[in-house]
C-alpha cells in the first residue's frame, strides 16, 4: 500500500511539471499577487489532477467516455479562456501586489479571491480531458492495476497524485517568490506581455486542435 502512495506522488509529480499554459498562469498570478495566490492557484489544478486520477484509478469508464466524446466543447472552452486571459495579461500593468491581510482582519473580497483562483484553475484544467490517458499510460507503465473491488488503493494512489501535483506547485510559487525580488517593474512589465503571449498561443493550439 506505501508502495502505491509513493508511486502515486511520482505519478502526480511528474505529470505536473511541464509547464504549460496552467504553469504559466500560476508563476503570473505569483509574482502579481503573492505566493498564496500562486499556492491557490496550483491547488486548483491539483485538485483537477486528483479528479482525473480519480477516473483512470477508478477505471470509471462512462465518465471518462462522456468527457472525451465533448472533448471538442471543453477545449473550445479552454482555448477562448486562455485566449482572454492571455491579452488580459498583456495589457495589464505590473503592480507592487496586493497587501497581505493581517489575521483575523482578512476582508471578503480577498477570500473571494482566492476562490476564484482555485476555481478558475480547476476548470481550466479540466478543460483538458486528454489528460485521463496520460494517467492511464503512466499507470500502466508503472504497473499499477486497480480492481473495482480495491477501493482503498485507489484512494491511496489519487491521493498520491493530488500531494504530489500539489508538491510540484509549492516548489513552482516558492522558488518564483525568491526570484522576485530580482524584477522591477520594468522587467515585470515584459514578462507579462511575453507570458501573456505565450498564453494566447497555447489557446489558439488549443482552438486549432480541435477535431472538425
Amino acid at each position: 500500500m506505501e508502495l502505491i502512495f509513493w508511486k502515486g506522488l511520482l505519478i502526480g509529480f511528474s505529470i505536473a511539471v511541464p509547464v504549460g499554459p496552467i504553469g504559466l498562469l500560476c508563476i503570473r498570478r505569483t509574482l502579481e499577487k503573492g505566493m498564496v495566490w500562486g499556492l491557490i492557484s496550483g491547488l486548483g489544478a491539483a485538485s483537477a489532477d486528483a479528479v482525473y486520477g480519480c477516473i483512470a484509478g477508478f477505471g470509471l469508464t462512462l465518465i471518462s467516455q462522456f468527457l472525451l466524446h465533448h472533448q471538442t466543447e471543453l477545449r473550445l472552452i479552454g482555448g477562448v479562456f486562455l485566449i482572454y486571459s492571455g491579452c488580459k495579461i498583456i495589457v495589464t500593468r505590473p503592480t507592487e501586489g496586493d497587501p497581505k491581510p493581517s489575521l483575523g482582519t482578512i476582508p471578503r473580497s480577498y477570500i473571494q479571491g482566492l476562490a476564484v483562483a482555485y476555481l478558475s484553475m480547476f476548470l481550466l484544467t479540466l478543460t483538458n480531458p486528454l489528460t485521463i490517458f496520460a494517467y492511464l499510460a503512466t499507470f500502466a507503465g508503472l504497473g499499477i492495476t486497480i480492481t473495482r473491488s480495491n477501493g482503498l488503493t485507489a484512494i491511496v494512489l489519487v491521493t498520491g497524485v493530488f500531494l504530489g501535483s500539489t508538491l510540484w506547485w509549492v516548489i513552482l510559487s516558492s522558488s518564483v517568490v525568491t526570484l522576485q525580488a530580482r524584477f522591477n517593474m520594468y522587467s515585470l512589465k515584459w514578462i507579462n506581455r511575453v507570458s501573456g503571449l505565450m498564453i494566447v498561443l497555447f489557446g489558439v493550439g488549443a482552438l486549432l486542435g480541435i477535431r472538425r
